[in-house]
């Protein structure tokens, strides 16, 4: 998808999108970086947008991993479904049902979620309701891996997960932030 086009859907609906320009090279790579690849088995994906980091966790992920990825846009899940990859699944549908795919596959936990959901613009219940039921269908030192603009609801990461650690993406537009909340 254009640049362009990422920002009339943006405008569209910015409550969901929660951005006007794709994610950089920059920030898809540093979304990625804890995760290790080698081991990661069950990889989730939250508003997966246009695919921009699907497709660097996908050329990262071994052959034996799949990837759940969730985006409730019509537009956005019709680019993903371009994507021609045996190893993802697109979920039309809210994050809020992580158990029911999760579960749908045969599966108990997750080693990764990987996310870039607006919780920003979400009502705080909503927030931590998603949030909670990452955490419960994480593995034992599995990672949330979040991206943000801002430190506005920091505490609910704080409230959720009792270690995180953030990087600082300055090479996007806007700068960014990726959370790392690891499940003790």
């Amino acid at each position: 998808m254009s640049r362009i086009k990422f920002l009339k859907e943006g405008f569209k609906d910015m409550k969901t999108t929660g951005a006007v320009t794709r994610s950089s090279k920059a920030l898809c790579q540093g979304m990625i970086k804890p995760v290790d690849f080698s081991k990661a088995r069950l990889i989730i994906e939250l508003g997966a947008g246009d695919g921009v980091i699907t497709k660097h966790i996908l050329k990262s992920m071994h052959k034996d991993c799949k990837l759940i990825s969730f985006e409730i846009n019509p537009r956005f899940c019709e680019k993903l479904s371009q994507i021609n990859d045996s190893r993802l699944t697109i979920a039309a549908d809210s994050a809020e049902n992580i158990g029911q795919y999760v579960e749908s596959i045969g599966a108990k936990d997750v080693d990764y979620v990987i996310s870039a959901i607006p919780f920003v613009t979400l009502p705080n219940e909503l927030g931590y309701d998603i949030i909670g039921k990452c955490r419960e269908y994480l593995k034992k030192d599995g990672l949330f891996i979040q991206l943000h603009y801002s430190f506005l609801v920091k505490k609910i990461y704080m409230d959720i997960f009792n270690n995180i650690k953030i990087k600082f993406v300055p090479w996007n537009i806007p700068p960014a932030f990726v959370f790392i909340c690891k499940k003790d």
